[in-house]
């Protein structure tokens, strides 16, 4: 699995995968304690196998690191 983060704004994030945009993830909450980060698939990636670790087509999470971690992305 090979995924990076694209920032585009603050709080979102294009999700590419060998370099391709498959999704996308966005935070939910601006910088409250119940800030949820969201990662979604892009409509035409629906239409084929989710790609690993996906089981559905939207994940939400407690934090960016959580995230990143569960894309297998190195927390920095």
């Amino acid at each position: 699995m090979a995924y990076e983060l694209q920032r585009l704004a603050p709080g979102s994030y294009d999700v590419l995968r060998h370099g391709t945009v498959i999704a996308s993830l966005v935070n939910n909450g601006g910088h409250s304690a119940t800030t949820t980060w969201t990662v979604e698939l892009l409509e035409e990636m629906l239409t084929v196998e989710l790609p690993t670790p996906f089981t559905e087509p939207e994940h939400t999470f407690d934090s960016l690191g959580a995230a990143k971690n569960w894309l297998g992305i190195a927390v920095r």
